[in-house]
């Protein structure tokens, strides 16, 4: 039977895409889900993996422009490779190898191979970044054992083992695999390192060479290391740059195009005269190191950079500020702080207070708690408060639910929570979404004034600042105090000025008066 082999859909602007090389040729045997050729678009440069085991046969040349969905090859899944006569002596130099690539196979008995693909993690997540394998290529796991740590643009999360064998990786670290794509395989009932051959005392150097080649999984194409990518090679070409003076960042070392675009200045510098450069060195004193460094943005620092844009380009963002003496919530915290700790387990802290007073403030002026949905306004009766926390892997806003029903001590236990959980990496998508209005404290690193990005799809954002010691004037006479900015960014297509300016007013008297909290007035 024969399969045809589509070019797949990688975006929705996509329409066309350039065979760049093919891996395989035709006539040679593949196997299911090995990258047999690379695919290139506008956008980006991907791989095209066999959807079946069987001999190629391809229809589409490389340098070829084919549409999406257009056929690229077939598979002849019942065909035997080698269906070009051979040399007799290529067919005795492939003998021992084919000999041991049955090894593994062999040696893993009859256990059944699970594939591991990426589960379902959200609605709205297409696809996720590798983190880390937790476990090696040829390792053992165990039934529910964590094996890899895996990042969306809204959390990280922990993959299970299915079942217990020996570990096959296919998708590598660092790499990003969409939803349902393969990550690995597990060779059920195998013992540890059973994927990978011993090497016989007595076998010829030739056989010891193919043991690796034998022992590597189908699915997992590997590059020996500066090898560039077709796009890559291309460009390194017209600079008249040599690959071997560019470092690869893609996967196995690989040199991505973006490697390649960036090795100008680096790679250009070697190629100066010797004699010049003692020339310059001993006219000129050391200006220092000049070393650049290049990182891959993360997904989600990805998602947060492309929703930012978004707010600013798709919202009528204003911001209105009005500024806060803290004396009188500084007085209380000197005052009770030590009875609050022992009593609830908790500090009292600024947090508490801010976000109670906007539960209040938010329930008499419900616009600002709303938010805009097609041609429809949804306005919520429950204030779920997002407070955006800074992690090691960027910005995240965990929520606290049904903030208006806390009391200071449930919303500094929810605040400690939440801020541990997301510096460890540990917040779930759940804990991350469905927020009504944010709360971000710029403060704790110094900032006096900002003008707050909205946190969509909701309407508003409070900026909190640093606390600084200014003259004011107070019934009359100028005393010293300390003074907090406010800012309260807003979306102006359903939040009126009179709505943010009386909601941030409403704020201030809260906080400046901290009995009304209590009375709830």
């Amino acid at each position: 039977m024969s399969l045809e082999v589509k070019v797949p859909a990688v975006g929705e602007s996509i329409t066309e895409v350039t065979i760049a090389q093919w891996l395989k040729k035709d006539g040679d045997r593949v196997e299911m889900d090995e990258v047999i050729a690379e695919l290139e678009s506008d956008k980006a440069t991907f791989e095209l993996p066999a959807e079946a085991a069987g001999i190629l046969r391809i229809v589409a040349q490389e340098g070829d422009t084919i549409d999406v969905g257009a056929t690229i090859c077939r598979i002849e899944q019942n065909g035997e490779a080698g269906s070009a006569p051979a040399a007799p002596a290529a067919k005795e130099e492939t003998a021992a190898p084919a000999a041991q690539e049955s090894a593994p196979a062999a040696a893993q008995g009859t256990g059944e191979t699970v594939e591991m693909r990426v589960p379902t993690v959200g609605e709205s997540i297409t696809e996720v970044t590798i983190a880390s394998w937790l476990k090696n290529e040829g390792d053992h796991v165990e039934m529910d054992e964590v094996i890899a740590e895996l990042e969306s643009d809204k959390a990280t999360f922990e993959l299970p083992a299915e079942a217990a064998g020996t570990l096959q990786i296919v998708a590598q670290q660092g790499d990003t695999v969409e939803i349902g794509g393969l990550l690995c395989r597990i060779v059920a009932g195998a013992g540890a390192g059973a994927s990978k051959p011993a090497a016989q005392p007595s076998a010829p150097a030739a056989q010891q060479a193919s043991q690796p080649a034998a022992a590597a999984p189908s699915g997992a194409q590997t590059y020996a290391s500066g090898t560039p990518s077709p796009a890559a090679g291309k460009i390194l070409s017209e600079k008249g740059i040599n690959p071997a003076d560019v470092q690869g960042t893609g996967r196995d070392g690989r040199i991505t195009k973006e490697d390649a675009m960036g090795a100008q200045k680096s790679a250009a510098q070697p190629a100066a005269a010797p004699a010049a450069k003692q020339e310059t060195a001993a006219q000129a004193p050391a200006a220092g190191d000049r070393n650049q460094r290049r990182e891959k943005m993360s997904s989600l620092r990805k998602t947060v950079a492309r929703r930012l844009v978004q707010v600013k380009n798709e919202t009528a963002m204003l911001t209105t500020f009005n500024e806060v003496d803290m004396k009188p919530i500084m007085d209380i915290r000197a005052k009770y702080k030590d009875k609050f700790k022992e009593k609830h387990e908790v500090g009292l802290g600024f947090m508490s207070f801010f976000t109670k007073a906007c539960t209040v403030a938010l329930q008499e002026w419900p616009a600002v708690n709303a938010m805009i949905d097609g041609n429809d306004m949804v306005f919520n009766d429950f204030c779920d408060i997002s407070i955006a926390v800074s992690s090691p892997k960027g910005l995240v806003v965990p929520v606290i639910r049904n903030a208006e029903q806390l009391t200071l001590d449930g919303i500094e236990k929810e605040v400690i929570r939440l801020a541990k959980k997301a510096r460890d990496g540990k917040l779930s998508i759940e804990e991350m979404t469905g927020g009504t209005f944010t709360i971000t404290n710029g403060g704790v690193f110094g900032s006096m004034m900002s003008t707050p990005i909205i946190n969509a799809p909701q309407s508003a954002i409070l900026g909190m600042h640093n606390i600084v010691q200014r003259p004011v004037a107070v019934n009359g006479q100028v005393e010293i105090r300390p003074m907090m900015y406010l800012a309260l960014s807003y979306d102006h297509r359903i939040i009126d000025g009179r709505e943010s300016v009386s909601f941030l007013v409403r704020v201030k008297e809260l906080l400046e008066d901290p009995m009304r909290l209590l009375l709830g007035v």
